[in-house]
C-alpha cells in the first residue's frame, strides 16, 4: 500500500480540500433543496455547459502564466498583458456561442434569459479571469492566497444561497443566479486588488502573436478534455431527460462525485516524485503506478458498497422534491471504478510527459458518453448513469494501457540515454 510520505501528503492535501468541498457540499445541497428538481436540472445543465466551454476562455495563457512566474517576477512578465486581453475577448466571444449553443441544442428547454445572461457572464469571462490572479500567486509560491482566492468564489455562492433560501422569492433561480454573477465578480475585484501594483495597467495590453497563441493552445485543449468528463453529462441529461429527471440525476452525480477526493488528493501528492522519477530505468515508477492504480481501484470499490448503503439517506437530504435519487444514485456507483483509475491515469500521463495522451483517453471517453447518451439516456432511469459508467470505463481502460506504454517509453529512453556512446 502507499505509505510514507505520499501517505501523509496525500492525508494533508485531502483535508485541504476537503474544507473546499464541504462549501461545495453545502452548497449544492442547500441549492438542490431551495430549486427543486426542475430547476436544478435546468440551472446544473445549463452551468455545466457553460463551465466547459470557460476552459477555453483564457486559451492556456493562465498556464504559461504560472510557468513564467514560477522563473522571474511578475511585474517582467511578457505574458500577462496578453493573457488578460486573450480571456476577455475569448470569454465575450465564446459567451457568445454559449448563447447560440443553449438557444438550439436546448431550445426546447425553458430557462429565463437573465439566468443565461448570468451563469454565462460568470463561468465565461469573470471565472477564467479570476484564474489570472490564481495563477501568479501559484508560480509565485503563495499557495495559500492561491487556493483562498479560488475558493473565495465557492463561500460568496453559499452565501448567496443562504441569503435566496432567507429571501424565498417567487422565483429563486433567477435571484440564485444573480448571485452566481455577483459572488464572481467580487472574486474578481478580490483577485485584482491581491497583486496590487502587479496587475497589468490597461495602457500595457495587447493582442497575442501568433506564436504566442499556438503555444498556448496544446494548455487550453487540456483543460477542455480534463473539464469535459466530469460536466457533459449534466448538459446531456437536460437535453435528453424531463428537467426534474435531469435535476434528480446531476444533484446525484454533483453529490457522489465529490467524494473521489482520496483519489486526487493521492495524485496531486504522488505527482512531485512521479515527475522526478518519471524517466527512471530502474522500475521505481512502475511499482509506484502500480500502487496508484489498485489503491484508486480499491477505493472505488469500497466507495460502491457505501454509498448503495448510503444512497436512502442522501435522497432524505435533497427533500421530498428529489424522490426517485436511490436508485440514480445506486446505478451511478458503478461508474466509481472507472472514474477513480481515470483521476489516475490522467495525473500519470502528465506526470510522465505525455499529456497528448490523456487528450487522446479523455476525447475518446467523451465520444462514447456523448454516443451511450443518445442512444439510452431516455430508455429508462438508468441510462444516463450506464452511459456514465460505460464512458468512464473506457476512459480507465484506455488510460491504463497508455500509461505502460508511456512508462515503457520513458524507461527505455532512459536506458539508452544512460548507455555509453
Amino acid at each position: 500500500m502507499l505509505s510514507g510520505p505520499i501517505a501523509r501528503a496525500t492525508l494533508q492535501t485531502s483535508v485541504a480540500l476537503g474544507l473546499r468541498l464541504v462549501v461545495q457540499a453545502a452548497t449544492l445541497l442547500l441549492v438542490a433543496r431551495l430549486l427543486g428538481s426542475a430547476d436544478y436540472g435546468r440551472f446544473a445543465g445549463v452551468a455545466a455547459l457553460a463551465a466547459i466551454l470557460g476552459t477555453l476562455a483564457t486559451f492556456g495563457t493562465h498556464t504559461l502564466l504560472l510557468a513564467e512566474v514560477a522563473r522571474a517576477d511578475v511585474r517582467d512578465s511578457e505574458i500577462f498583458p496578453f493573457a488578460v486581453t486573450t480571456t476577455l475577448l475569448s470569454g465575450a466571444l465564446l459567451f457568445v456561442v454559449f448563447m447560440l449553443l443553449v438557444s438550439t441544442v436546448l431550445g426546447s428547454v425553458p430557462v429565463a434569459p437573465q439566468v443565461l445572461v448570468c451563469i454565462g457572464a460568470a463561468e465565461l469571462v469573470l471565472q477564467p479571469l479570476l484564474s489570472l490572479p490564481s495563477a501568479v500567486h501559484q508560480g509565485g509560491d503563495r499557495i495559500v492566497a492561491s487556493q483562498l482566492l479560488t475558493t473565495l468564489p465557492l463561500f460568496l455562492r453559499l452565501a448567496s444561497a443562504v441569503l435566496v433560501w432567507l429571501l424565498q422569492p417567487a422565483d429563486p433561480l433567477s435571484w440564485y443566479a444573480g448571485g452566481y454573477l455577483f459572488a464572481a465578480a467580487l472574486a474578481v475585484l478580490a483577485g485584482i486588488r491581491s497583486l496590487g501594483a502587479k496587475w497589468p495597467r490597461i495602457a500595457d495590453w495587447r493582442l497575442p502573436s501568433r506564436a504566442e497563441l499556438a503555444r498556448a493552445a496544446g494548455y487550453a485543449v487540456l483543460n477542455l478534455t480534463a473539464m469535459g468528463p466530469a460536466e457533459l453529462d449534466k448538459t446531456l441529461a437536460l437535453k435528453l431527460l424531463p428537467t426534474s429527471a435531469a435535476g434528480i440525476y446531476s444533484a446525484g452525480a454533483r453529490a457522489f462525485g465529490a467524494l473521489t477526493l482520496p483519489v486526487i488528493a493521492m495524485m496531486l501528492a504522488a505527482m512531485p516524485r512521479l515527475f522526478r522519477e518519471g524517466a527512471s530505468a530502474d522500475g521505481r515508477s512502475a511499482r509506484l503506478l502500480r500502487w496508484i492504480f489498485f489503491s484508486a481501484l480499491s477505493y472505488s470499490i469500497v466507495l460502491m458498497g457505501l454509498l448503495w448503503w448510503a444512497a436512502p439517506l442522501i435522497e432524505s437530504l435533497f427533500g421530498a422534491r428529489f424522490s426517485g435519487m436511490t436508485l440514480t444514485i445506486r446505478w451511478l456507483t458503478f461508474a466509481l471504478p472507472g472514474i477513480g483509475l481515470r483521476i489516475a491515469a490522467g495525473s500519470a500521463l502528465m506526470s510522465l510527459g505525455a499529456p497528448w495522451m490523456r487528450v487522446l483517453f479523455e476525447s475518446a471517453g467523451l465520444s462514447v458518453l456523448l454516443v451511450a447518451a443518445l442512444a439510452l439516456g431516455r430508455q429508462s432511469a438508468a441510462g444516463m448513469p450506464i452511459a456514465l459508467g460505460l464512458s468512464e470505463t473506457t476512459m480507465a481502460i484506455l488510460g491504463w494501457w497508455l500509461v505502460s506504454h508511456a512508462l515503457a517509453r520513458a524507461a527505455q529512453g532512459a536506458i539508452a540515454a544512460a548507455l555509453p556512446e
